[in-house]
């Protein structure tokens, strides 16, 4: 996916420019390339972008570890502001209060936008936190049929054959 560079954007069509998806997008681990779109529009002071796209990825779940498949997809916008000052290094202190209204992307206007790191950012923000192949996945506890004591965990089965083996 190529970049966009910004000054180049203001004399395309509609001050807009769309790009097709349909690739692994490096540092995401999927099983299907990345399929959608990412639109880029400029709006004189801040870049409209838009994008909705879709893959599968592997999940390992929280309760029985089992891995399982899911589907990731997006849909969202952001309003990503020019600003000259963007890409300056600034010493700042390492810790400082900060309004909210300074909680907003921005970039320099003569620079790049990359499409691609863009949607990469949004995949990766609506991986799910919590991973559960199933609303009711028993997790990694097993009951044992002839077994009447409390259920045993998978992970501490050869601790417990070791156990039984062992003089009373």
């Amino acid at each position: 996916m190529d970049a966009i560079y910004i000054p180049q954007l203001t004399r395309a069509s509609e001050r807009t420019e769309e790009v097709q998806i349909k690739e692994f997008l490096p540092g995401l681990e999927t099983l299907t390339p990345v399929r959608g779109h990412v639109r880029v529009q400029h709006q004189g002071n801040y870049l409209e972008v838009s994008g909705q796209a879709e893959t599968i990825i592997t999940c390992t779940c929280n309760r029985c570890l089992q891995q399982y498949n899911q589907r990731l997809g997006i849909d969202t916008k952001e309003v990503i502001w020019l600003d000259e000052t963007a890409n300056q290094a600034q010493d700042l202190p390492l810790e400082r209060e900060v309004a909210m209204e300074d909680l907003v992307e921005t970039i320099s206007p003569d620079s790049y936008f990359y499409p691609s790191e863009w949607l990469y950012e949004q995949m990766c923000l609506a991986m799910p936190q919590r991973q559960l192949c199933a609303r009711n996945c028993p997790g990694i506890i097993n009951n044992t049929a002839d077994s009447s004591e409390n259920p045993i965990d998978n992970r501490w089965a050869s601790l417990e054959a070791l156990k039984k083996q062992l003089p009373g």
